[in-house]
Protein backbone atom coordinates (compact mmCIF):
# COMPACT_ATOMS: atom_id res chain seq x y z
CA UNK A 1 0.00 0.00 0.00
CA UNK A 2 1.66 2.95 -1.01
CA UNK A 3 0.64 6.00 2.05
CA UNK A 4 2.25 8.83 0.84
CA UNK A 5 -0.17 9.90 -1.93
CA UNK A 6 -1.74 13.09 -0.48
CA UNK A 7 -4.81 15.07 -1.46
CA UNK A 8 -3.28 18.50 -1.26
CA UNK A 9 -6.21 21.01 -1.32
CA UNK A 10 -5.91 24.56 -1.48
CA UNK A 11 -9.74 24.88 -0.69
CA UNK A 12 -13.11 23.94 -1.89
CA UNK A 13 -14.60 27.53 -1.59
CA UNK A 14 -11.50 28.62 -4.02
CA UNK A 15 -12.71 25.42 -6.45
CA UNK A 16 -9.13 23.77 -5.97
CA UNK A 17 -8.60 20.52 -4.68
CA UNK A 18 -6.57 17.07 -5.40
CA UNK A 19 -4.86 14.08 -4.62
CA UNK A 20 -0.56 14.19 -5.16
CA UNK A 21 1.47 11.62 -5.70
CA UNK A 22 5.29 12.02 -6.52
CA UNK A 23 5.90 11.28 -10.07
CA UNK A 24 8.56 8.28 -11.30
CA UNK A 25 10.83 10.75 -13.51
CA UNK A 26 12.05 7.39 -15.42
CA UNK A 27 8.48 6.96 -16.55
CA UNK A 28 8.19 10.61 -17.53
CA UNK A 29 10.84 10.85 -19.61
CA UNK A 30 10.20 7.47 -21.79
CA UNK A 31 6.41 9.08 -22.45
CA UNK A 32 8.43 11.97 -23.40
CA UNK A 33 10.69 10.33 -25.60
CA UNK A 34 7.52 8.55 -27.55
CA UNK A 35 6.16 11.79 -28.63
CA UNK A 36 5.51 12.14 -32.57
CA UNK A 37 7.32 14.43 -34.98
CA UNK A 38 4.32 16.55 -34.85
CA UNK A 39 4.11 17.65 -31.22
CA UNK A 40 8.20 18.60 -31.80
CA UNK A 41 6.67 20.98 -34.72
CA UNK A 42 4.31 22.64 -32.45
CA UNK A 43 6.83 23.13 -29.67
CA UNK A 44 8.83 24.36 -31.87
CA UNK A 45 5.77 27.01 -32.70
CA UNK A 46 6.15 27.72 -29.15
CA UNK A 47 9.71 28.80 -29.34
CA UNK A 48 9.20 31.05 -32.38
CA UNK A 49 6.17 32.74 -30.88
CA UNK A 50 7.84 33.49 -27.41
CA UNK A 51 10.54 34.68 -29.52
CA UNK A 52 8.61 37.26 -31.48
CA UNK A 53 6.79 38.19 -27.86
CA UNK A 54 10.09 38.53 -25.81
CA UNK A 55 11.65 40.80 -29.18
CA UNK A 56 8.79 42.69 -30.62
CA UNK A 57 6.36 43.49 -27.36
CA UNK A 58 5.62 46.61 -26.08
CA UNK A 59 7.89 46.24 -23.24
CA UNK A 60 10.56 44.40 -22.08
CA UNK A 61 8.72 41.33 -20.66
CA UNK A 62 9.99 38.97 -17.89
CA UNK A 63 10.78 36.35 -19.70
CA UNK A 64 10.66 33.90 -16.40
CA UNK A 65 7.70 34.81 -15.78
CA UNK A 66 6.40 34.11 -19.55
CA UNK A 67 7.49 30.86 -19.03
CA UNK A 68 5.90 30.42 -16.34
CA UNK A 69 2.80 31.72 -17.69
CA UNK A 70 2.96 29.18 -20.31
CA UNK A 71 3.62 26.27 -18.31
CA UNK A 72 0.56 27.40 -16.16
CA UNK A 73 -1.57 28.01 -18.76
CA UNK A 74 -1.07 24.53 -20.52
CA UNK A 75 -1.71 23.04 -17.05
CA UNK A 76 -5.15 25.11 -16.26
CA UNK A 77 -6.74 23.79 -19.86
CA UNK A 78 -6.47 20.67 -18.45
CA UNK A 79 -8.95 20.72 -15.45
CA UNK A 80 -9.05 23.01 -12.70
CA UNK A 81 -6.61 21.37 -10.53
CA UNK A 82 -3.92 21.00 -12.56
CA UNK A 83 -1.48 24.01 -12.53
CA UNK A 84 1.90 25.01 -12.29
CA UNK A 85 3.48 25.97 -8.61
CA UNK A 86 6.15 28.51 -8.66
CA UNK A 87 8.99 28.05 -5.76
CA UNK A 88 7.17 29.88 -3.54
CA UNK A 89 4.16 28.28 -3.97
CA UNK A 90 5.79 25.07 -3.53
CA UNK A 91 7.38 25.41 -0.32
CA UNK A 92 3.58 27.17 1.35
CA UNK A 93 1.88 24.17 -0.34
CA UNK A 94 4.63 21.92 1.83
CA UNK A 95 4.45 24.28 4.99
CA UNK A 96 0.31 23.63 4.81
CA UNK A 97 0.76 19.80 3.81
CA UNK A 98 3.53 19.11 7.12
CA UNK A 99 1.23 20.65 9.80
CA UNK A 100 4.59 22.95 11.38
CA UNK A 101 6.68 25.39 10.51
CA UNK A 102 8.84 27.99 11.87
CA UNK A 103 6.82 31.18 13.09
CA UNK A 104 4.93 33.46 16.24
CA UNK A 105 1.86 31.11 16.48
CA UNK A 106 -0.79 33.94 15.77
CA UNK A 107 -4.05 33.51 13.27
CA UNK A 108 -4.58 36.44 11.63
CA UNK A 109 -6.54 38.48 8.81
CA UNK A 110 -6.45 41.78 7.07
CA UNK A 111 -8.63 44.56 8.23
CA UNK A 112 -7.98 47.86 6.14
CA UNK A 113 -4.37 48.61 5.43
CA UNK A 114 -3.00 46.48 8.68
CA UNK A 115 -3.21 42.96 10.00
CA UNK A 116 -5.47 42.10 12.56
CA UNK A 117 -4.83 39.48 15.31
CA UNK A 118 -7.60 37.09 15.23
CA UNK A 119 -6.21 34.80 18.10
CA UNK A 120 -2.89 34.11 19.69
CA UNK A 121 -2.48 29.86 19.80
CA UNK A 122 -1.76 29.11 23.35
CA UNK A 123 1.56 28.11 24.44
CA UNK A 124 3.27 29.50 21.33
CA UNK A 125 5.42 33.05 21.31
CA UNK A 126 2.92 35.06 20.51
CA UNK A 127 0.88 33.86 23.68
CA UNK A 128 3.79 33.91 25.68
CA UNK A 129 4.53 37.46 24.52
CA UNK A 130 1.79 38.91 24.81
CA UNK A 131 -0.46 39.55 21.78
CA UNK A 132 -3.65 39.80 21.81
CA UNK A 133 -7.11 39.42 20.13
CA UNK A 134 -8.12 42.57 18.16
CA UNK A 135 -4.18 43.72 17.78
CA UNK A 136 -3.21 45.14 14.84
CA UNK A 137 -0.25 44.80 13.41
CA UNK A 138 1.45 48.47 11.78
CA UNK A 139 5.03 47.17 11.62
CA UNK A 140 7.50 44.46 11.21
CA UNK A 141 10.84 44.86 12.25
CA UNK A 142 10.35 48.46 11.76
CA UNK A 143 8.76 48.34 8.11
CA UNK A 144 5.21 48.96 7.45
CA UNK A 145 2.59 46.44 6.74
CA UNK A 146 0.21 49.39 4.52
CA UNK A 147 0.81 48.23 1.06
CA UNK A 148 1.55 44.24 1.92
CA UNK A 149 -1.00 41.30 0.82
CA UNK A 150 -2.05 39.24 3.80
CA UNK A 151 0.24 36.31 2.05
CA UNK A 152 3.43 38.63 2.28
CA UNK A 153 3.11 39.91 5.59
CA UNK A 154 2.72 35.91 6.90
CA UNK A 155 5.47 35.63 4.81
CA UNK A 156 7.75 38.13 6.85
CA UNK A 157 6.31 36.62 10.27
CA UNK A 158 7.43 32.73 9.63
CA UNK A 159 11.34 31.85 9.48
CA UNK A 160 13.61 29.93 11.26
CA UNK A 161 13.15 28.48 14.20
CA UNK A 162 14.57 30.76 16.65
CA UNK A 163 15.43 34.19 14.87
CA UNK A 164 13.78 37.05 16.49
CA UNK A 165 11.10 39.76 15.19
CA UNK A 166 9.75 42.88 16.71
CA UNK A 167 6.48 43.75 15.48
CA UNK A 168 4.09 47.05 16.34
CA UNK A 169 0.50 46.90 17.57
CA UNK A 170 -1.91 49.39 18.06
CA UNK A 171 -4.75 48.12 20.59
CA UNK A 172 -7.23 49.50 21.62
CA UNK A 173 -7.39 51.27 24.88
CA UNK A 174 -4.12 52.01 24.36
CA UNK A 175 -2.74 55.49 23.27
CA UNK A 176 0.67 54.50 21.83
CA UNK A 177 2.01 51.71 19.41
CA UNK A 178 3.19 48.49 21.47
CA UNK A 179 6.63 47.16 20.14
CA UNK A 180 6.58 43.58 20.74
CA UNK A 181 9.52 41.26 20.06
CA UNK A 182 9.22 37.19 19.36
CA UNK A 183 11.69 34.74 19.45
CA UNK A 184 10.35 32.34 16.81
CA UNK A 185 9.53 28.75 17.23
CA UNK A 186 8.44 25.75 15.73
CA UNK A 187 4.46 26.58 15.85
CA UNK A 188 1.94 23.39 14.68
CA UNK A 189 -1.14 23.60 12.75
CA UNK A 190 -3.74 22.79 14.99
CA UNK A 191 -6.31 20.49 12.18
CA UNK A 192 -7.96 18.81 15.07
CA UNK A 193 -10.28 20.00 17.88
CA UNK A 194 -12.16 18.50 20.48
CA UNK A 195 -14.68 18.70 23.76
CA UNK A 196 -17.29 17.37 25.14
CA UNK A 197 -20.70 18.08 24.52
CA UNK A 198 -23.72 18.47 27.07
CA UNK A 199 -21.89 15.91 29.07
CA UNK A 200 -21.59 12.44 27.31
CA UNK A 201 -21.00 13.57 23.75
CA UNK A 202 -17.37 13.58 22.05
CA UNK A 203 -17.06 16.17 19.28
CA UNK A 204 -14.02 16.14 17.02
CA UNK A 205 -13.18 18.61 14.77
CA UNK A 206 -11.14 18.58 11.60
CA UNK A 207 -10.80 21.39 9.79
CA UNK A 208 -7.89 19.83 7.46
CA UNK A 209 -6.14 16.96 6.96
CA UNK A 210 -2.61 17.45 7.38
CA UNK A 211 0.61 15.24 8.81
CA UNK A 212 -0.59 15.72 12.35
CA UNK A 213 -4.37 14.96 11.62
CA UNK A 214 -4.30 11.44 12.19
CA UNK A 215 -2.28 11.81 15.66
CA UNK A 216 -4.60 14.73 16.87
CA UNK A 217 -7.41 12.44 16.27
CA UNK A 218 -6.31 9.64 18.60
CA UNK A 219 -5.07 12.07 20.68
CA UNK A 220 -8.73 13.71 21.07
CA UNK A 221 -10.20 10.74 21.67
CA UNK A 222 -8.19 9.51 23.97
CA UNK A 223 -8.67 12.61 25.97
CA UNK A 224 -12.37 13.01 25.49
CA UNK A 225 -12.29 9.53 26.92
CA UNK A 226 -10.33 10.20 29.81
CA UNK A 227 -12.45 13.26 30.25
CA UNK A 228 -15.66 11.31 30.39
CA UNK A 229 -14.54 9.05 33.20
CA UNK A 230 -16.06 6.19 34.20
CA UNK A 231 -19.58 7.83 32.98
CA UNK A 232 -18.44 7.06 29.58
CA UNK A 233 -19.58 8.71 26.22
CA UNK A 234 -22.84 8.27 24.58
CA UNK A 235 -21.40 8.72 21.21
CA UNK A 236 -19.12 10.77 18.98
CA UNK A 237 -19.61 13.20 16.17
CA UNK A 238 -16.76 14.12 13.69
CA UNK A 239 -17.42 17.57 12.24
CA UNK A 240 -15.89 17.29 8.57
CA UNK A 241 -17.93 20.83 7.62
CA UNK A 242 -15.92 23.17 5.71
CA UNK A 243 -12.75 20.64 5.60
CA UNK A 244 -11.34 21.71 1.99
CA UNK A 245 -9.81 18.14 2.47
CA UNK A 246 -5.52 17.56 2.74
CA UNK A 247 -3.44 14.64 2.66
CA UNK A 248 -4.59 10.99 1.02
CA UNK A 249 -3.03 9.02 3.93
CA UNK A 250 -4.21 10.94 6.23
CA UNK A 251 -8.31 10.74 5.27
CA UNK A 252 -7.09 6.45 4.54
CA UNK A 253 -5.72 6.56 8.06
CA UNK A 254 -8.75 8.95 9.77
CA UNK A 255 -11.20 6.49 8.18
CA UNK A 256 -9.17 3.45 9.27
CA UNK A 257 -9.14 4.67 13.10
CA UNK A 258 -13.09 3.82 13.08
CA UNK A 259 -13.07 0.99 11.21
CA UNK A 260 -12.06 -2.86 12.05
CA UNK A 261 -11.81 -3.96 7.92
CA UNK A 262 -12.90 -3.37 4.86
CA UNK A 263 -11.99 -0.84 1.48
CA UNK A 264 -11.56 2.39 2.42
CA UNK A 265 -10.72 4.36 -0.94
CA UNK A 266 -9.37 2.97 -4.04
CA UNK A 267 -8.04 4.83 -7.04
CA UNK A 268 -8.16 4.39 -10.92
CA UNK A 269 -6.18 6.65 -13.50
CA UNK A 270 -5.69 5.98 -17.65
CA UNK A 271 -2.93 3.31 -16.54
CA UNK A 272 -5.18 -0.01 -15.20
CA UNK A 273 -1.71 -1.27 -13.77
CA UNK A 274 -1.38 1.59 -11.24
CA UNK A 275 -5.28 1.25 -9.65
CA UNK A 276 -4.58 1.65 -5.67
CA UNK A 277 -6.64 0.04 -2.99
CA UNK A 278 -6.69 1.27 0.33
CA UNK A 279 -8.06 -1.33 3.13
CA UNK A 280 -8.70 -0.85 6.74
CA UNK A 281 -6.71 -2.47 9.71
CA UNK A 282 -8.19 -4.19 12.58
CA UNK A 283 -9.04 -1.89 15.96
CA UNK A 284 -11.46 0.93 16.12
CA UNK A 285 -10.87 4.14 17.75
CA UNK A 286 -14.29 4.06 19.37
CA UNK A 287 -14.98 0.62 20.17
CA UNK A 288 -17.98 0.86 18.04
CA UNK A 289 -19.91 3.87 19.46
CA UNK A 290 -22.35 5.38 17.51
CA UNK A 291 -20.33 7.81 15.15
CA UNK A 292 -22.14 11.08 13.58
CA UNK A 293 -20.21 12.69 10.50
CA UNK A 294 -21.51 16.19 8.92
CA UNK A 295 -20.87 17.39 5.89
CA UNK A 296 -21.76 20.35 3.75
CA UNK A 297 -20.83 21.83 0.94
CA UNK A 298 -17.65 22.87 1.52
CA UNK A 299 -16.71 19.43 2.38
CA UNK A 300 -14.57 18.13 -0.34
CA UNK A 301 -11.66 15.37 -1.62
CA UNK A 302 -10.12 14.25 1.46
CA UNK A 303 -13.09 14.97 3.52
CA UNK A 304 -15.33 13.22 1.17
CA UNK A 305 -12.91 10.23 1.50
CA UNK A 306 -13.55 9.61 5.06
CA UNK A 307 -17.56 10.41 4.82
CA UNK A 308 -17.90 8.17 1.48
CA UNK A 309 -15.85 5.03 3.33
CA UNK A 310 -17.74 5.16 7.08
CA UNK A 311 -21.48 5.61 5.26
CA UNK A 312 -20.32 2.39 2.65
CA UNK A 313 -19.05 0.76 5.39
CA UNK A 314 -22.38 1.41 7.77
CA UNK A 315 -19.84 2.57 10.23
CA UNK A 316 -21.33 6.26 10.78
CA UNK A 317 -24.43 8.27 9.69
CA UNK A 318 -23.83 11.03 7.49
CA UNK A 319 -26.08 14.10 8.71
CA UNK A 320 -25.73 17.52 6.83
CA UNK A 321 -26.30 18.32 2.94
CA UNK A 322 -24.51 17.07 -0.10
CA UNK A 323 -20.49 17.58 -0.16
CA UNK A 324 -18.39 19.81 -2.60
CA UNK A 325 -17.91 16.33 -5.32
CA UNK A 326 -13.76 16.59 -5.52
CA UNK A 327 -13.24 12.99 -6.74
CA UNK A 328 -9.90 13.35 -8.83
CA UNK A 329 -6.24 12.51 -8.01
CA UNK A 330 -3.34 14.84 -8.75
CA UNK A 331 0.51 14.22 -8.81
CA UNK A 332 2.71 16.51 -7.79
CA UNK A 333 6.12 16.24 -9.83
CA UNK A 334 8.64 18.63 -8.22
CA UNK A 335 10.85 20.80 -10.40
CA UNK A 336 13.67 21.27 -8.28
CA UNK A 337 14.55 24.72 -7.70
CA UNK A 338 11.84 25.50 -10.65
CA UNK A 339 8.68 24.43 -8.21
CA UNK A 340 6.51 21.75 -9.18
CA UNK A 341 3.47 20.77 -11.38
CA UNK A 342 0.28 19.78 -9.84
CA UNK A 343 -1.02 16.73 -12.38
CA UNK A 344 -4.44 15.35 -12.23
CA UNK A 345 -3.91 11.72 -12.93
CA UNK A 346 -6.41 9.60 -10.98
CA UNK A 347 -10.18 9.54 -10.17
CA UNK A 348 -10.67 7.89 -6.60
CA UNK A 349 -14.01 5.85 -5.25
CA UNK A 350 -15.97 4.86 -2.24
CA UNK A 351 -16.05 0.85 -1.21
CA UNK A 352 -18.82 0.46 -3.02
CA UNK A 353 -17.47 1.70 -6.34
CA UNK A 354 -19.18 5.27 -6.23
CA UNK A 355 -17.28 8.05 -8.06
CA UNK A 356 -18.24 11.16 -6.60
CA UNK A 357 -16.58 13.18 -8.94
CA UNK A 358 -19.13 16.72 -9.91
CA UNK A 359 -21.38 14.55 -7.54
CA UNK A 360 -20.42 14.95 -4.09
CA UNK A 361 -22.15 12.48 -1.35
CA UNK A 362 -25.50 12.74 -0.21
CA UNK A 363 -25.80 12.68 3.56
CA UNK A 364 -27.98 9.77 4.79
CA UNK A 365 -30.19 12.27 6.88
CA UNK A 366 -30.59 15.65 5.26
CA UNK A 367 -30.57 18.75 7.37
CA UNK A 368 -30.32 22.48 5.99
CA UNK A 369 -28.82 24.45 8.50
CA UNK A 370 -30.75 28.31 7.88
CA UNK A 371 -29.18 31.49 6.48
CA UNK A 372 -29.56 34.50 8.35
CA UNK A 373 -31.72 36.86 6.83
CA UNK A 374 -28.14 39.39 6.07
CA UNK A 375 -26.92 36.24 3.93
CA UNK A 376 -29.91 35.65 2.32
CA UNK A 377 -29.72 36.17 -1.18
CA UNK A 378 -26.02 37.01 -0.84
CA UNK A 379 -24.59 32.91 -1.22
CA UNK A 380 -24.79 30.35 -3.39
CA UNK A 381 -24.20 26.61 -3.32
CA UNK A 382 -21.28 25.58 -5.53
CA UNK A 383 -19.52 22.68 -6.18
CA UNK A 384 -16.89 20.94 -8.16
CA UNK A 385 -19.28 21.15 -11.50
CA UNK A 386 -19.45 24.58 -10.94
CA UNK A 387 -15.78 24.93 -12.26
CA UNK A 388 -14.98 25.60 -15.79
CA UNK A 389 -13.27 23.03 -17.41
CA UNK A 390 -13.70 20.12 -14.68
CA UNK A 391 -13.58 16.51 -15.08
CA UNK A 392 -17.10 14.96 -16.11
CA UNK A 393 -18.94 12.42 -14.49
CA UNK A 394 -18.25 9.07 -15.51
CA UNK A 395 -20.84 6.71 -17.32
CA UNK A 396 -23.05 4.99 -15.54
CA UNK A 397 -22.26 7.28 -12.21
CA UNK A 398 -25.39 9.50 -12.23
CA UNK A 399 -25.55 13.47 -13.29
CA UNK A 400 -23.99 16.13 -12.15
CA UNK A 401 -25.27 18.29 -9.51
CA UNK A 402 -23.94 21.57 -7.82
CA UNK A 403 -23.13 21.84 -4.52
CA UNK A 404 -24.92 22.81 -1.22
CA UNK A 405 -24.29 25.75 1.18
CA UNK A 406 -21.13 26.41 3.25
CA UNK A 407 -22.64 28.29 5.78
CA UNK A 408 -22.35 27.10 9.27
CA UNK A 409 -23.13 29.64 12.08
CA UNK A 410 -20.31 30.71 15.03
CA UNK A 411 -22.88 30.33 17.95
CA UNK A 412 -23.60 26.38 18.76
CA UNK A 413 -26.82 27.19 19.62
CA UNK A 414 -28.13 28.30 15.94
CA UNK A 415 -26.40 25.16 14.45
CA UNK A 416 -29.45 22.68 13.49
CA UNK A 417 -26.52 20.41 11.89
CA UNK A 418 -24.80 19.64 15.01
CA UNK A 419 -28.13 19.97 17.14
CA UNK A 420 -29.63 17.30 15.19
CA UNK A 421 -26.72 14.81 15.65
CA UNK A 422 -26.60 14.92 19.01
CA UNK A 423 -30.25 14.63 19.32
CA UNK A 424 -29.32 11.12 17.34
CA UNK A 425 -26.82 10.36 19.80
CA UNK A 426 -29.41 11.04 22.61
CA UNK A 427 -32.28 9.20 21.10
CA UNK A 428 -34.03 12.34 20.80
CA UNK A 429 -34.66 12.10 16.76
CA UNK A 430 -35.19 8.85 15.62
CA UNK A 431 -34.09 7.73 12.22
CA UNK A 432 -33.80 4.67 9.91
CA UNK A 433 -30.26 5.37 9.23
CA UNK A 434 -29.30 5.66 12.99
CA UNK A 435 -27.77 3.54 13.88
CA UNK A 436 -26.61 2.38 10.71
CA UNK A 437 -27.10 -1.30 10.15
CA UNK A 438 -23.00 -3.07 9.14
CA UNK A 439 -25.01 -6.23 7.40
CA UNK A 440 -26.05 -3.05 4.89
CA UNK A 441 -22.05 -2.51 3.93
CA UNK A 442 -20.41 -3.18 1.10
CA UNK A 443 -19.37 -7.09 1.43
CA UNK A 444 -15.53 -7.04 2.88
Amino acid sequence: MIRRIGLLMTGAALGAAGAVALADPGAILARANAASADTYRQLNLFGDVFERVRAQYVEAPDEKQLIAAAINGMLTSLDPHSSYMPPDDFADMQVQTSGEFGGLGIEVTMEGDYIKVVSPIDDTPAFKAGVQAGDLITHLDGEEVMGLSLAEAVDKMRGPVDTEITITVRREGVTDPIDIAITRAKIQIQSVKWEIMEGDIGYVRISSFNERTTSGVREGVKALTEEAGDKGLKGFVLDLRNNPGGLLNEAVDVSDSFLNEGEIVSTRGREEDKAQRYTAELGDLIDGKPLIVLINGGSASASEIVAGALQDQKRATIVGTQSFGKGSVQTIVPLGANGAIRLTTARYYTPSGRSIQARGIDPDIEVIQPLPDELKGKVEARGESSLRGHLNVEDGQGEERSGSLTYVPTDRADDVQLKYGISLLHGDEMSDAFPPNPQDGVPN
